[in-house]
């Protein structure tokens, strides 16, 4: 193995083949953390359910969800570098356990996301382990509410909800000491577009795993509670407006109602891989970012990853505000929004001064969330040097 010093990253990839987005978002850590100079480990795991196909057992080198990982990997030069626990832990592809085991062993901290990795061996084996909320209010929810404990086995607990810990915020710290961060972009990945595509887009999920979640008197809601409240923005504004939208059939009433108010639809099949997902977000003329009603209600702070790349590429974003901009003020090629009066009105201004918007929303992207600066503040707050 190589001395490099070494950072591993565990989370849900291989489970979501078809998501393009969620994809990207985990790809950034690895990404960024090896341009750093780390060898970089990828931890993941494939259920049993996902082993069979109408009852028949599938073999895992079979599995179109190993097949999806193995593709991945190899696309981004990450051969070698990852393994993927099968059989309840039991079995490994890719590294072994006890390759991984020795690699931990050489100071190498793990960044676990959402606690995905919950093997008690191999979370032993690490001296360091760093929780990543990168969904923030529920899992502190449920753990508060005696639900769900995701944090047992962790030493150090990092959120993108930028606001936890502030009297505005209404998720709860569970006794624990957060440390801060905001979504990395490898810029290299994401370089400046040029020309002015005619459509705002946005890519979403209408509800997700979770359900709302009630806590202290309050329901906290999902995307579908947010998103509608602003059907009406074609009408309001007379723009373009596209949805790459994920949405369950028993909400086509929702469904019909974007289409009818002037919003194009289109199948989630449009960015379910990296490259398609990219390439939508860098043929957009901006993003409409409507938050989960989770984010927006809790006060959280919360910035979407998705919109990160928006920037990058030199696409404005018009981002509603989950109290994120308390921490980066609005200003050109990025702008807030709470009603839906707010976000027409941020609509026509980037329709207005177009070509500053899409320069500034480069320049934001290189100073908020450059990988190599965002990256190496995280591991200066865990202490990892």
């Amino acid at each position: 193995m190589s001395d490099a010093p070494a950072i591993a990253v565990s989370a849900a990839l291989t489970q979501r083949p078809a998501h393009g987005g969620h994809t990207w978002a985990i790809l950034q850590y690895l990404l960024g953390f090896r341009r750093l100079g780390f060898r970089v480990l990828f931890i993941d795991r494939l259920e049993a359910s996902m082993l069979s196909d109408g009852g028949a057992p599938i073999p895992v080198e079979a599995s179109p969800n190993y097949t999806f990982l193995r593709g991945l990997m190899s696309r981004f030069g990450l051969d070698g570098n990852y393994a993927l626990l099968t059989d309840g832990g039991r079995s490994c592809l890719g590294l072994d356990r006890e390759a991984i085991v020795e690699l931990a062993g050489r100071r190498c901290v793990l960044f676990n996301v959402m606690g995905y990795l919950d093997d008690e061996q191999l979370l032993a084996a690490f001296d360091q382990r760093v929780f990543v909320d990168i969904d923030p209010g529920f899992s502190q929810m449920w753990h508060q509410l005696g639900l769900h404990d995701a944090y047992t086995g962790h030493d150090q607990f990092v959120t993108v909800a930028e606001n936890i810990g502030r009297p505005e915020c209404a998720i709860p710290t569970c006794g624990l000491d957060w440390k801060t961060t905001r979504p990395p972009v490898v810029l290299s990945e994401w370089p400046l577009q040029s020309g002015a595509p005619p459509r705002f887009t946005s890519v979403v999920t209408w509800r997700g795993p979770n359900g709302p979640l009630q806590f202290e008197g309050t329901t906290f809601g999902l995307r579908a509670h947010e998103f509608r409240k602003f059907t009406a923005l074609p009408w309001a504004t007379g723009a373009d407006f596209e949805l790459v939208l994920d949405i369950d059939p028993a909400d086509a009433t929702d469904r019909d109602a974007l289409v009818d108010s002037g919003w194009t639809v289109c199948a989630p099949q449009v960015t379910a891989n990296p490259d398609a997902y990219r390439a939508y977000v860098q043929s957009s003329r901006a993003e409409l970012m409507v938050a989960k009603n989770m984010y927006v209600k809790s006060r959280s702070g919360w910035f979407s990853d998705r919109s990160a790349c928006y920037l990058a590429s030199g696409r404005p974003v018009v981002a509603q505000d989950t109290g994120w901009a308390a921490n980066h003020p609005a200003r050109d090629g990025l702008l807030t929004f709470r009603t839906c009066d707010e976000a027409a009105e941020a609509v026509a201004d980037v329709e207005a001064r177009y070509d500053i918007h899409s320069s500034a929303a480069r320049e934001l992207a290189c100073e908020l969330f450059d990988s190599d600066r965002v990256l190496p503040d995280l591991l200066s707050a865990v202490g990892f040097n």
